[in-house]
């Protein structure tokens, strides 16, 4: 597979989780060093799991 190619489903790949409103990380990264520089960041892992609680913790929120 071409560099090209890796990067046209890299981008398919972020379009899809935008869509389905999955957070990016990588943008969660980049937030926490421009505005938050003296706090650590989460790790993957944490991260995912601290959105999933947000997201799933209010039932109400959620219109299906």
């Amino acid at each position: 597979m071409t560099t090209a190619q890796q990067s046209w489903w890299q981008k398919l790949g972020e379009f899809v989780r935008a869509v389905m409103g999955a957070p990016s990380y990588e943008q969660y990264l980049e937030h926490m060093q421009l505005v938050h520089p003296n706090q650590t960041p989460l790790d993957r892992e944490d991260f995912v799991c601290s959105r999933l609680h947000a997201r799933y913790s209010k039932p109400g929120a959620r219109c299906c």
